[in-house]
């Protein structure tokens, strides 16, 4: 099966980063979405990682993740500023030419729509020297920005060209699951689209999502939104998107199991995909799928 355009999330794997990069080549994926900790945690350092990284011979699909940044003023907002020069730097060293960052939950950010898109334009702004998109996306328990089309709603406010949208489907799930607004998405400025699914219909307050989010979330295929998921894919493929679909899956038990058996996890659940969704839709077009 060739995964060359999809990844996985290194937060999905237990180990150190050397052993999660392995187990995710082994299994036949093309690139990973590294986060910050990644860097930090390496017992030899960033330069340690930053090898390791290199040597695995997988795509940075992106970095993550800018916390709780817009909408902020006074040292506050000087804080972020300083915090986010610091994550552009190690995202610009790990390779990658992506950084995500998601919708504010801080109560002391401003609720106006100009001053969260004024702070994300200074943020693309910061990143043009480094040749780095912004990928914004809607947390489900965003203080202000919660749904995908309000995200977008910002996203065009700022008005800058790499500053786009990052879809999450475990997000888009959490609050309803409308394709709606889609329909005024414009494909080009969708940089990123993060896939999982979870065990249960309903997340009914923003503490069950984020307990949801952040522990319990499975690959698609093994939970109870597959065929939403699945047609969030065919959707994206009508509309023209052409980009990366990573796995984000935070999921305890998984962290509790051989990377390699997670990865292979994985690997089944590109499978599922391939087989609920016509394959001109999945990223895989630099050779067939072998069944």
């Amino acid at each position: 099966m060739n995964l060359e355009d999809f990844g996985m999330d290194t937060v999905t794997l237990a180990g150190t980063l050397p052993a999660k990069l392995t187990a995710m080549r082994a299994a036949g994926f093309g690139q990973v979405m590294l986060s910050a900790r990644d860097f930090v945690a390496d017992p030899g350092g960033e330069a340690a990682a930053i090898a390791a990284v290199r040597a695995s011979g997988l795509r940075v699909t992106g970095f993550q993740v800018l916390r709780d940044f817009e909408g902020l003023s006074g040292h506050l907002h000087a804080y972020k500023i300083d915090i986010a020069k610091g994550m552009l730097e190690m995202c610009h060293a790990a390779g990658s030419k992506l950084l995500l960052a998601c919708s504010s939950t801080s109560a002391h950010a401003s609720e106006d729509p100009e001053f969260l898109a004024r702070d994300l334009r200074k943020l693309a702004m910061l990143a043009i020297p480094f040749d780095i998109r912004i990928a914004y996306e809607a947390l489900s328990w965003g203080r202000t920005i919660n749904q995908y089309p309000q995200a977008w709603e910002i996203i065009e406010r700022a008005d800058r060209t790499n500053l786009g949208l990052a879809l999450d489907s475990f997000h888009m799930l959490a609050t309803g699951f409308s394709l709606d607004g889609l329909d005024y998405v414009s494909p080009e400025k969708i940089f990123l689209v993060q896939l999982a699914d979870f065990m249960w219909r309903e997340t009914r307050s923003p503490e069950e999502r984020i307990n949801t989010a952040r522990h319990f979330r499975v690959f698609p295929g093994e939970g109870v939104h597959g065929e939403e998921v699945a047609e969030l894919v065919r959707s994206l493929d009508r509309m023209g998107y052409r980009g990366d679909y990573s796995f984000e899956v935070f999921n305890d038990d998984y962290l509790q199991l051989p990377p390699p058996l997670v990865a292979e996890r994985a690997r089944r659940s590109v499978k599922w995909l391939t087989d609920h969704v016509s394959r001109r839709s999945l990223p895989l077009r630099r050779g067939a799928v072998k069944r």
